[in-house]
């Protein structure tokens, strides 16, 4: 599951921001601290998210491609 999640940060990322706004507008007893906080969270991994591909992008960038 580790793995998933390393190898696919920015797609469920995208799952948990798509699902947010879903389960609020769904199940209105859901208490608006409560989605506050799971908005706050979803930024604070929207920026994990964001270095985690900047690093796989930098990765690629210095790897030679006629190396095998």
């Amino acid at each position: 599951m580790l793995k998933l999640i390393k190898a696919h940060p920015a797609r469920i990322y995208a799952l948990v921001v798509a699902l947010l706004p879903l389960v609020a507008h769904f199940l209105p007893n859901v208490p608006t601290e409560a989605v506050l906080g799971a908005v706050v969270a979803v930024l604070g991994l929207g920026e994990a998210v964001q270095r985690t591909e900047n690093t796989k992008t930098d990765d690629a960038y210095w790897t030679d491609p006629f190396k095998s």
